[in-house]
């Protein structure tokens, strides 16, 4: 089995959306690892005083207890360009430590700044976040994620995203393209025109 982990937004000595953290956590000790969950990351993370000013990534290497917790300073990536990438094989259901299968597509994006993965023809994820379409009227997101992320779960419950099935076929009737993660919601995330979408 994987260590898992979680990589939660800390600004300004504040975690952001602790709680979508918290209950992914507990499923992934529940159903991947089969144990009842007694982990609370809101009673066992101390903010280093170093991690108190400006944005910070906390990453939490965890199994049946937390193994590591880690501060480091994250700066946002610039995406202009994305390109289409088949990873049929590939699971990532739990938010894991090894992350090889996704690096080996990563690697497949050529000039693009990320990679949209598809798996058995539905649009699934970029590299590290979930993807957001907007068709001129309102942001979708597909049915099929790898991992659901928490700003993703975040933004379905607050209605501003809605879930369907979107095939690779279906992304020159969207107007561009918008990846959220922990880090990056529709105010902040990188968006990128579907004409610099390349298969």
């Amino acid at each position: 089995m994987y260590q898992l982990l979680e990589s939660i937004k800390c600004n300004d000595g504040k975690f952001c959306n602790l709680e979508f953290h918290q209950a992914r956590l507990e499923k992934s000790q529940k159903d991947y690892l089969g144990i009842s969950p007694k982990i609370k990351l809101k009673e066992e993370i101390l903010i280093p005083e170093y991690a108190k000013n400006g944005l910070f990534r906390c990453r939490v290497t965890y199994s049946e207890q937390i193994d590591l917790i880690e501060f480091f300073p994250y700066h946002h990536r610039i995406i202009k360009s994305l390109k289409v990438v088949e990873g049929n094989k590939i699971d990532y259901s739990y938010k894991y430590s090894d992350r090889e299968e996704l690096n080996l597509l990563f690697e497949k994006r050529g000039n693009c700044d990320d990679i949209i993965i598809v798996k058995n023809g539905c649009l699934t994820d970029s590299f590290v976040s979930n993807l957001v379409l907007y068709d001129g009227e309102k942001w979708w997101t597909p049915d099929t994620p790898l991992l659901p992320g928490t700003q993703r779960e975040k933004l379905l419950k607050e209605g501003k995203i809605t879930e369907r099935r979107i095939l690779a076929e279906d992304i020159s009737g969207f107007k561009k393209v918008g990846l959220i993660n922990a880090f990056n919601d529709l105010s902040e995330m990188q968006v990128v025109a579907c004409e610099n979408i390349f298969f």
